[in-house]
Formats: C-alpha cells, sequence, structure tokens
C-alpha cells in the first residue's frame, strides 16, 4: 500500500551489494521480461545466489517536491514491502520512461499557466499615420483665454478662467459651479480626478486651495509655512495628501494637508544629472507619479516617490491619461502611449479645427474637449 504512492524508488546498500539488484532490474528490462510476483522475484534473485536473510538495506525514497527520510529493513515483512517497491519500479521502467508535465497531472477543471513573464517591446502605429475617428461637434463654450483643466472620472469638467475663477461643467459642457477665490492669483494647476476633493494650485501666490466636488471651500494653505524653496509644480494623490516639485532643492515631496507636515522627500539631482529642467506637470495615475520636463521628458515615480524610469517624450507642456493609455498634443495629432505594452498610435484632430491655434486636449470616455484662444469646444468621439 505503501509503494503505490511512490513515484520513484532508489535503493542503496551499506554493504555495497546493490549491484546485484540493479542489474536484475537491467536485465529484466532489457529482456522484456516481467515479474508478475514476489516470488518471481525471489526466485531470480536466488538464481543470482544472493543471499537475503540478514541483509540490511537502506533506501531513500524521492517524491517531486519532499524527501522521505531513510528507513532500515530488517524484518522480513519489511524486505517483503521492499521488494514490493521494486517490483513496482521495473512495471514502471516498463510502462514510462519520462516524468509527466505539471499541465498532465492537474484537474481537468483548472488550466496550468507557467510563470513566465513576458517582456514586450514598444509596438508603432502599423500605418505609420495617424487614424482618424468620427468626431460630432457639440458645443463650444465661451472663454477668453482658458487656463489650467482637469477631468474627474465622472468626466466632469473643470476650467480655470482669465480672472482665476475655477468653473464646472458637466461631460456635455453645460455650467454646473463656479469658485471664485478672495484673492487674484493664477492657478497653475488643477486636478479634480479624486471626484471628491479638487485641488487648485497657485503658483504665484505659493497656495493651494481645496475643493470639495460642488467647489464650497474646504482648506487653503499658504506653502511658504512649510516649505522654504518655490514649488513649481504640484498634484493629488489618491489618498488625499498632496505632492510638490521644490524646483530651488530640486526634491519631489509629499505633504499632508490634515497633519499639515512634509511626509516625503525625493533628491532628484542625481537622476536629473547635469541638464537644465523645464517642469511643467505632475500627475498621479494608476499607483504612478508623472513629472513631465520639457527638456528631457516624463519621469515616472511610483506612489512612495520612487524613481522608476523615464519616457522620453521632449517638449511638451503637459499629458492627459484615459484608461491604460497616456497622451499628449503634438504635430495636429492627439499621440498616445500604452502604459503597459508600449503601444503607440495617433488619432488626428477634428478637421473644423485649425492645429496651430489648439493649445490643450482632454479627452472622457465619450467628450473630447479643444481648448483654443476663444473657448472650449466639446466634441463627441468615438
Amino acid at each position: 500500500m505503501m509503494a503505490t504512492s511512490w513515484p520513484c524508488g532508489i535503493l542503496r546498500s551499506d554493504f555495497g551489494v546493490f549491484a546485484p539488484y540493479r542489474n536484475l532490474v537491467r536485465r529484466i528490462v532489457q529482456h522484456g521480461r516481467l515479474v508478475r510476483t514476489v516470488s518471481d522475484l525471489l526466485n531470480r534473485i536466488k538464481n543470482e545466489e544472493l543471499k537475503i536473510k540478514n541483509l540490511k538495506v537502506r533506501f531513500l525514497i524521492f517524491n517531486s517536491s519532499f524527501l522521505i527520510p531513510s528507513k532500515t529493513v530488517n524484518e522480513l515483512p519489511s524486505r517483503f514491502k521492499l521488494l514490493g517497491g521494486l517490483l513496482l519500479l521495473v512495471f514502471t521502467a516498463q510502462a514510462q520512461r519520462t516524468v509527466p508535465g505539471a499541465a498532465s497531472v492537474a484537474p481537468a477543471a483548472k488550466a496550468v499557466v507557467a510563470p513566465v513573464q513576458t517582456i514586450l517591446m514598444p509596438v508603432a502605429d502599423s500605418a505609420g499615420v495617424a487614424s482618424q475617428v468620427p468626431w460630432k461637434f457639440v458645443r463650444l463654450i465661451k472663454m477668453r483665454n482658458p487656463g489650467a483643466a482637469s477631468l474627474d472620472r465622472r468626466g466632469t469638467l473643470y476650467v480655470a478662467d482669465a480672472d482665476n475663477n475655477l468653473r464646472q461643467f458637466s461631460p456635455e459642457g453645460l455650467p454646473l459651479n463656479t469658485f471664485a477665490p478672495a484673492q487674484p492669483g493664477h492657478a497653475a494647476q488643477v486636478e479634480a480626478w479624486n471626484v471628491t476633493t479638487v485641488l487648485v494650485f497657485n503658483d504665484d501666490r505659493q497656495q493651494l486651495v481645496l475643493l470639495d466636488r460642488f467647489l464650497a471651500l474646504i482648506a487653503e494653505v499658504r506653502l511658504a509655512d512649510f516649505v522654504d524653496g518655490m514649488i513649481r509644480v504640484a498634484t493629488l494623490a489618491p489618498d488625499n495628501r498632496i505632492w510638490l516639485l521644490d524646483e530651488s532643492s530640486l526634491e519631489l515631496r509629499e505633504f499632508d494637508p490634515n497633519t499639515l507636515r512634509l511626509v516625503k522627500n525625493t533628491p532628484l539631482d542625481l537622476i536629473i544629472g547635469r541638464t537644465r529642467p523645464d517642469f511643467r506637470f505632475l500627475r498621479h495615475y494608476q499607483n504612478n507619479l508623472y513629472l513631465v520636463d520639457k527638456v528631457t521628458g516624463v519621469y515616472v515615480f511610483d506612489n512612495l516617490g520612487n524613481y522608476k524610469k523615464k519616457i522620453p517624450f521632449i517638449g511638451l507642456n503637459s499629458v492627459g491619461f484615459r484608461g491604460d493609455e497616456l497622451y499628449y498634443l503634438e504635430a495636429g495629432a492627439i499621440h498616445f502611449f500604452h502604459l503597459y505594452n508600449l503601444a503607440e498610435r495617433r488619432v488626428t484632430l477634428p478637421a473644423d479645427v485649425a492645429p496651430a491655434a489648439v493649445q490643450q486636449v482632454l479627452l472622457g470616455e465619450s467628450y473630447a474637449y479643444i481648448f483654443t484662444a476663444a473657448g472650449v469646444a466639446v466634441y463627441q468621439w468615438k
């Protein structure tokens, strides 16, 4: 009963008498002779003039993943068990000579997948030209020189106007709410992806403004009270902490608005090297932090501020994200870059839009927003 569970057996004699067993098994296998009973095996061993009366044999049984300690065979019933195991080995040697693969012994209802990591290479646009999608013009949001803008997860649009007011629009471009600050300033960046909290960063006043989803004021934070240097860009993390780029010390900092203290610092001098960076944009997306440098490209950090890689897209002022793709505006087309399989594609702008007049593009699930000096054109696409 024990022998039937052995995948393989290896006998080793402490007295150097294993060779006759091994030779016997080899001859039986080579000549195709089958040992059907233990008595047959004993007779064949007797014919080889072997004495097994007081033989002590140590054997090791190996399994695919563990080792059963060696046992000493002294008693006659144990010797018969050992010989039964040898008999099973002879039949196994006749039936199958190779070890079955993992998939062949798995349950039928379960698929066995090997833990193989596939390395994907960048895939360029197969056509080499920008593809066209159906654009349907919806309306024009008239706004003189619209500024920083953002989309939340529900597709709601937030745009800072020339007077530093933050205006909220539905996905179709219908006005919803407006936030007018008590003091004038310049909204360098707006971040609304978290839905419940909207961040407005005023770079000229070095101030953070936190609003709820109805544009009601939550808090205002003067960064000069907590940071000695000059903050160039800022963004909101999913845990409502705020990432800051300190241009004076070249550090990426994380600020907790609840405790009003800095919790993380990542030096960038060794990462950037001897270049003179021109940081324009910062965004947290899918557990990564994307820092746009117009000179060298897009630096990628994890959600703890650890540097991961650099994407060599130069000359950009900002980037956007849609699904698993990063997109940006260049040469009259919208360029898409897949964050995981590295595939690239391009989509042309609507035919009635002059590429030179476009300042910024934001893409939602069903609507696209094209920013010009005259306002924001809302298009339905795909």
